[in-house]
């Protein structure tokens, strides 16, 4: 499992169950940093509330921002989604070993029931 203290993963999904943030989340990974501005153009929510979801990234470690001159720019801290994955990856395992065992279990012929021997 990972070494991340729970809160901190908590902390991550709670950031990441909302679908505007998960949006940002992405544009961020797949666009390198972007301001506020930039974020909201084509959202279903104003430049106010992204820079609000903005701040709850952020206070979960996803997101850090760098001033530019009047502009602030957003980008991805991958290191919580890091401890994210490791965390699912703990669970993940887990359910793997019990497939095993189950599918062993199904997979092995069953052994011969133990005859009683003749006195």
């Amino acid at each position: 499992m990972s070494a991340a203290p729970d809160h901190a993963v908590a902390d991550v999904f709670f950031a990441l169950g909302d679908g505007t943030r998960l949006s940002v989340v992405t544009r961020l990974g797949a666009g390198g940093a972007l301001s506020a501005t930039a974020l909201s153009d084509g959202a279903k929510v104003t430049r106010q509330a992204i820079v609000k979801h903005l701040q709850v990234l952020e206070g979960a470690g996803l997101v850090t921002h760098e001033r530019r001159g009047r502009e602030v720019l957003y980008a991805l801290d991958p290191r919580r989604i890091e401890e994210a994955r490791a965390f699912l990856d703990g669970i993940s395992a887990g359910w793997d070993r019990a497939i095993e065992r189950l599918r062993r279990m199904v997979e092995e012929p069953p052994s011969a029931p133990n005859k009683p021997r003749a006195p």
